[in-house]
């Protein structure tokens, strides 16, 4: 397993100013917040960002994150699809290999829109194949549909592409209606990224993302889940995702030392 370091937990800060902060803070690899790259190549060249990267020995394991492939339809799909193919691109040409899925909000879910979903996702994983990318479906638990890893995974399983998986964020997994039980149906093969955080003293019901915080710092059961994604050999990336605005406060290179230390900690 890979301690990764999301840009999303210092999303105000320049793509530029991350990436010199995580390694000033020790740290080898990020997960990109696509926004904040495609912002940094309005002003400089893709070698440019190449060698930002490479210079620093920054590797880019995963990006996040792309929305409105499942469920949409018409022009709005196609819409959605033209994005994707975008940021297809972006993770073929920066070789970063695997891109997370957040499925579409709908308040409430049939058999008609699951069926879809399938399609779309099966869709998604061809195009994704074509560039070399691995996706991560990430279920949310706030959301009507697609709110548990069990959902996820059944997607997942039923669209059969060998290189669409789910991505295990831990906040949604506890925020949402996951049980203990869902970790046993985790197998290297059919989860492809995870995202790590904590969140202290809060029923599920109250806590949002602006909450979490480093890992060891709440009361989050971590030790389970890291312990499963040892038992099925996970060797992909941990990364540490905090939408905290408290934390986005510091510099990157306080929090990637702090957050880095607590999350080789765990692993």
């Amino acid at each position: 397993m890979i301690p990764c370091l999301s840009q999303a937990c210092t999303l105000p800060t320049p793509f530029a100013d991350d990436v010199l902060g995580v390694a000033d803070g020790g740290g080898r690899a990020i997960e990109i917040w696509l926004t904040k790259l495609e912002q940094h190549l309005e002003k400089h060249s893709v070698d440019e960002t190449k060698s930002l990267l490479t210079d620093h020995g920054i590797l880019a394991l995963a990006a996040a994150y792309q929305g409105g492939l499942l469920l949409s339809q018409g022009d709005a799909r196609k819409a959605h699809f033209d994005h994707f193919r975008k940021r297809l691109d972006l993770c073929q040409t920066f070789a970063i290999p695997t891109l997370v899925l957040v499925a579409d909000f709908a308040q409430r879910p049939d058999h008609m829109m699951l069926e879809r979903a399938v399609v779309s996702l099966t869709q998604a994983g061809q195009w994704a194949a074509g560039y070399g990318v691995t996706l991560a479906l990430e279920f949310r638990g706030t959301d009507a549909f697609c709110s548990s890893l069990d959902t996820a995974l059944a997607l997942v399983a039923q669209c059969g592409q060998p290189n669409v998986g789910v991505c295990l964020d831990v906040f949604h997994y506890y925020k949402g209606p996951s049980k203990s039980e869902d970790l046993e149906k985790l197998t290297a093969s059919n989860v492809t990224h995870v995202q790590l955080c904590d969140v202290p003293g809060l029923p599920r019901e109250l806590m949002t993302d602006s909450d979490r915080v480093f890992p060891g710092e709440g009361d989050f059961r971590l030790t389970p889940i890291i312990d499963r994604l040892k038992a099925i050999d996970y060797s992909g990336a941990i990364s540490l995702e905090l939408m905290n605005p408290m934390i986005w406060r510091a510099k990157p290179t306080q929090v990637a030392e702090l957050g880095l230390t607590a999350l080789r900690r765990f692993l």
